[in-house]
């Protein structure tokens, strides 16, 4: 058992979270979507990616909470992010404070700085709580979507571009021009196993409505496709463009590439997320995406209290 452990409700129990549980957390999540969407929108492969994360110690840093009858109420795991879900049949007991005190305990255990949290909007109980407890925004985060009744047009692409579905082999390459395009951003590079269990590695991952550009040789621009069946959706997990090839219009070609090879495929929509610090939002208004739903990312410095 870890070694710090949440002060919970009478009646519910905590442990460790295991390579065993990615289904049934995934069916919790699930259902916290349900309840707050009125659909699925993640898939098991994001479970198990987040178990995976490099640092996180599932011993220590995770937690499953059940109830007396062995259900599973309430999950969480922190490292430098963390999350927070609970069953939508067990809220209102204080099981969500609970495990936000285990988090900043255990992040503060751990030599933290900070602590991160990504609440939906529409969660108003949810952001309320982490405002309470002194988390300030940080971000904001979209979900967009793209709805094709008709197959979407495609552009020619410019002169001198070859525009490709992604081949086995091509992983290496993808990554690094993925890390080179998200270094004005995202806090730090991730390996490429890192990189890889959130891409090419999950079961779900849709080479051939993954769409890549080349300037001769020279890969330029990359599209990472998702087919996700459960919520009956392609997801576009991320959108790539090399610094020296951008406003060219290359990102807004592969999206279309890959938009069209989903409807091939009979999936009428395909969603993607970005947030404030990319800069991007403009350009996916722009091919044709909606707002589907946002959310926002809140921090905690643990020198705050």
């Amino acid at each position: 058992m870890p070694d710090l452990l949440p002060t919970l409700p009478a009646g519910y129990e905590a442990r460790p979270t295991t390579a065993d549980d990615v289904d049934p957390v995934h069916r919790l999540v699930a259902a916290c979507e349900r309840a707050l969407y009125g659909r699925v929108q993640s898939a098991p492969g994001v479970i198990a990616a987040d178990l995976g994360r490099p640092g996180l110690d599932p011993e220590r840093d995770t937690l499953l909470v059940h109830d007396r009858a062995g259900r599973l109420a309430a999950r969480a795991w922190v490292d430098r992010r963390s999350e927070v879900d609970v069953h939508p049949a067990h809220r209102g007991r204080g099981l969500g404070a609970a495990l936000l005190d285990w988090v900043e305990a255990r992040a503060r255990q751990a030599g933290s700085e900070g602590i991160v949290q990504t609440v939906p909007d529409d969660d108003t109980h949810a952001v309320a709580l982490v405002r309470s407890r002194g988390y300030r925004p940080l971000v904001t985060a979209w979900q967009l979507e793209f709805a094709m009744v008709d197959e979407p047009a495609v552009p020619e692409p410019p002169a001198g571009l070859t525009v490709r579905p992604f081949r086995s082999g091509d992983e290496r390459a993808a990554h690094h021009l993925i890390e080179d395009a998200f270094d004005a951003w995202q806090p730090r590079r991730k390996s490429y196993e890192e990189w890889a269990r959130h891409t090419v590695g999950r079961p779900t991952f849709a080479a051939d409505r993954s769409t890549l550009a080349f300037r001769g040789d020279q890969l330029v621009g990359a599209v990472m496709s998702l087919d996700l069946p459960e919520a009956g959706e392609g997801h576009i997990e991320q959108v790539a463009v090399h610094p020296d090839h951008r406003n060219r219009g290359i990102a807004r070609l592969l999206l279309r590439h890959a938009f069209r090879a989903f409807h091939r495929q009979g999936v009428r929509t395909c969603t993607l997320w970005t947030h404030s610090d990319t800069g991007a939002l403009t350009l996916y208004l722009r091919v044709g995406m909606t707002v589907r739903l946002g959310s926002t990312v809140f921090r905690k410095g643990l020198a705050d209290g």
